[in-house]
């Protein structure tokens, strides 16, 4: 099929996960023989930390603001299937331009569920408005569980279901590194993470200093007083993830609040962290026990004490929970596990009588 997807950004990682997902995502659903074209929003931010120009598996455009986006609109049309994803600029305007022009599939691809509907919730139209939830035919969810009925309840979704994020198995593997850090964490800062990353990282580095972690990502507050056991990285390519994972004897995985309320949101970290066997250390959420057994494929903590505990047990606890964790995110976790998830669900909606409401005449 011909696929257009509008999304937050292809070409760069700086600072949003997007990319890595996308990245993932289309790489595999190209590989079972589709034709994908990207369409990104020119912004300066991303121009400036652009770590993919070329891709070898999509087409990949940029469009400089929505009267740009006419530009594609023959491509659009011609689509046998559309996906614009959240946080994508403008991204009401560009869904109401997607309804008017699609003849195929039109989907909305929300990486960021819990995020979406607290917004929602507080009239917070920035990316996507109750309205457009309705007109499209397929609601494609980072969060599954329960969110998906109160999308199709609440918000008159056709179909909502969950696409949660998923590992490249080729990037993303076992290597051989030096052990640099008992624990290490990779994200981007986050003003509602960062409590949770002072309890399960920081105050553990304190307590003990003849441990050695690292936090990798960029926008930290420059205020922030990280022990002198911490090693501060800004940026980690995601060419480099596997070579990091490799480096810690384990990682640690923190979800936004939204997150954790909602359960059924794993984070990607989960399944590039196992698929490279380093065991994860992470927060605890309603649904994470249905993806990861806990205590055998992934440590569950909530205080300083439980992530020490966790680095003081020897090697064969360690590696023990690595392979677990390794295998089951090679059964099921792939993104070609993903892409034909999207791929089944896109095929589905094709398929299901005519829903969508065309509630808005094309721009």
């Amino acid at each position: 099929m011909k696929l257009v997807v509008l999304g937050l950004s292809l070409s760069s990682s700086w600072g949003n996960g997007h990319a890595t997902t996308y990245r993932a995502l289309l790489k595999a659903f190209a590989a079972r023989g589709h034709d994908v074209l990207f369409l990104e929003r020119d912004t300066p931010w991303y121009a400036r930390e652009r770590d993919l120009s070329e891709p070898s598996y999509c087409r990949l455009e940029f469009y400089a603001d929505l009267a740009g986006l006419d530009r594609w609109r023959e491509a659009i049309a011609g689509a046998d299937a559309l996906i614009v994803g959240s946080y994508t600029p403008e991204g009401v305007e560009v869904g109401r331009r997607i309804q008017a022009w699609a003849r195929g599939v039109a989907a909305f691809y929300d990486i960021d569920t819990p995020v979406t509907l607290a917004k929602l919730a507080r009239g917070d139209h920035e990316y996507v408005s109750p309205d457009l939830i309705a007109g499209y035919d397929l609601y494609l969810s980072f969060t599954g569980g329960p969110t998906l009925g109160v999308l199709e309840r609440t918000y008159g979704s056709p179909a909502a279901r969950a696409l949660y994020c998923s590992v490249d198995e080729a990037m993303y593997r076992p290597t051989r590194a030096d052990r640099r850090w008992d624990m290490s964490y990779l994200g981007t800062y986050s003003p509602d993470r960062q409590p949770m990353l002072e309890r399960l990282l920081i105050q553990p580095a304190q307590a003990a200093a003849h441990l050695r972690f690292a936090v990798a990502g960029p926008q930290y507050p420059a205020d922030i007083a990280w022990p002198a056991n911490v090693e501060r990285i800004e940026h980690v390519a995601p060419a480099d993830h596997a070579a990091f994972y490799a480096a810690s004897r384990y990682t640690l995985n923190i979800t936004r609040q939204d997150m954790v309320q909602a359960g059924w949101s794993p984070s990607v970290r989960l399944f590039e962290a196992a698929a490279c066997a380093t065991p994860v250390i992470s927060d605890t959420w309603a649904g994470l026990d249905t993806l990861f057994s806990p205590g055998r494929e992934i440590v569950l903590a909530q205080d300083p004490e439980a992530v020490l505990h966790a680095l003081s047990r020897d090697d064969a606890v360690r590696e023990g929970l690595a392979a677990a964790a390794r295998a089951k995110v090679i059964a099921g976790h792939t993104a070609t596990h993903r892409a034909e998830t999207l791929e089944r669900a896109l095929v589905e909606a094709a398929a299901a009588p005519a829903r969508r409401r065309r509630i808005f005449a094309a721009a």
